[in-house]
């Protein structure tokens, strides 16, 4: 702890190991993907040419980014207004030959040794480039870009998790009835439950797994399992919102004053304030958390042989294997963490610069919440996936839809079947990557796309 705390360098701990031994750890840094997302988005504001920044420095910004010659920037510090004034200080300060900067040849040396290696000079700052190049939203942007796409990818696979432990649990299609929906027309509530009528038993992918429980006397599911539409559903249109507010925020002017040069007039403003990005990512967060929230009490209801009539923790020699136990814990943890997370940190304002700026957004923070409550969202649905498929273990020799059993295919080749116990955490971080990547996406989508021509439907398009 104490090394952790103070300037003290020390193998291991601070620095890398064997030959990295030299190599010194920063710590409570973005990582050099998200540095260089933050670069681009600052020169993308700047080439719109209403900053007061010369092009001299914009192309020798591009050249930085193309060299992949990244500052250190803290990912703590701003309070979203007058923007992110703190990091965009360090992306800067790196760019002028000071402070520290990393690039793949070099690794982390000094800025000016960095540009140096790479034939760069450092920049010489003219008349209002100071300010330009520090004041906007770039910071809070560039991981609100991040965590709405890995928000969209997830999204999207957890309407195919949830059709998975659907079909394990036995449950009913009907609530997914296309007149159900129609009558409720919320856009993500249709799509969801079009994607789940594409994944589920249908004339076009029958399911053996459907047809042996078509007479039990279940009128309904439990919510988890039969509001999936509705829940999924919002959590798509609050993402959808979220990225149109966002897709504005990267391609805006949030630099303060604005320089309308074809007039010759320099005006102040408060484009840069992140309020719009601020609470478009408290929202993202509790929308997208929902998915989580669900995807655990259907992992819960896997797992309880009282709900599913399966083995308990789906494994045999219950008591001598523990199972999915452990599992579904971290997922009950990550839930739990992740509604702490969904409160919003744009309701907070803390007056700053001498009362002069005394409202701000905390858009750093709630970005960088959001990322978490999003990975957090993976990593549940990863366990449900998981936990989904070694239920169909336990209904074979029976067979689900085309789409379900090819996404079983998937898990299966990198992750076995749990006949013992093991360490779980390196197929529940396999799962996480084939969600991350979108694998699960990728094999389902073909079938969906099959299942809406056979209807006359128009296809996923190619971003959905």
């Amino acid at each position: 702890m104490y090394v952790c705390s103070f300037p003290v360098v020390v193998y291991g701990v601070n620095t890398g190991f064997g030959k990295f031994a030299h190599t010194l750890i920063p710590k409570d840094k973005l990582i050099v993907e998200r540095t260089r997302m933050l670069l681009a988005l600052r020169i993308n504001v700047l080439a719109k040419g209403y900053s007061g920044v010369s092009m001299e420095t914009i192309q020798a910004m591009v050249k930085a980014f193309n060299a992949s010659c990244l500052s250190w920037v803290p990912e703590k510090g701003t309070v979203g207004a007058s923007g992110d004034l703190a990091p965009l200080a360090h992306l800067t300060l790196g760019l002028m030959g000071e402070g520290r900067m990393w690039s793949p040849q070099r690794g982390w040396d000094h800025a000016k040794t960095v540009l140096e290696c790479h034939g760069l000079t450092p920049l010489v700052l003219k008349p209002k480039e100071g300010i330009g190049l520090i004041n906007g939203t770039q910071m809070m942007s560039s991981l609100a870009a991040e965590a709405v796409e890995r928000a969209v990818g997830v999204a999207r696979q957890a309407d195919i998790i949830a059709a998975l432990s659907l079909e394990a649990l036995r449950g009913t299609t009907k609530a997914f009835h296309s007149d159900v929906h129609a009558v409720r027309p919320h856009p993500g509530q249709i799509e969801v439950a079009l994607r789940l009528r594409s994944l589920l038993h249908s004339d076009i992918f029958p399911s053996q797994i459907s047809d042996s429980h078509r007479t039990c006397d279940r009128v309904q599911d439990a919510y988890t399992l039969r509001c999936i539409p509705q829940v999924h559903g919002v959590a798509n249109d609050t993402i959808a919102f979220v990225k149109s507010i966002l897709s504005t925020e990267l391609n805006s002017a949030t630099d303060n004053p604005l320089v309308f040069a074809e007039r010759g007039e320099t005006i102040s403003g408060g484009n840069f304030h992140g309020e719009y990005p601020a609470k478009a990512l408290d929202y993202l967060a509790i929308g997208v958390h929902e998915l989580a929230s669900m995807s655990e009490r259907r992992t819960e209801r896997l797992v309880n042989p009282s709900l599913s009539e399966l083995p308990a923790f789906l494994v045999q020699d219950g008591g001598l294997n523990s199972g999915f136990m452990i599992a579904h814990c971290t997922a009950a943890a990550l839930v739990s963490e992740s509604k702490t997370l969904c409160h919003p940190s744009s309701v907070d304002s803390l007056s700053t610069s001498a009362a002069t700026e005394d409202h701000v957004s905390m858009g750093g923070w709630a970005a960088r919440k959001a990322l978490r409550v999003v990975e957090h969202v993976e990593q549940v649905l990863a366990i449900e996936l998981l936990a989904a498929c070694q239920a169909l273990e336990f209904l074979r020799p029976l067979k689900s839809t085309t789409p379900l059993e090819k996404v079983h295919e998937l898990v299966r080749t990198v992750v076995r079947p749990w006949d013992h116990d093991r360490q779980m955490s390196p197929d529940i971080e396999a799962a996480h990557t084939l969600l991350r990547e979108e694998k699960v996406w990728e094999v389902a989508r073909p079938y969906m796309d099959q299942y809406r021509d056979r209807l006359g439907l128009k296809p996923l398009p190619l971003d959905d």
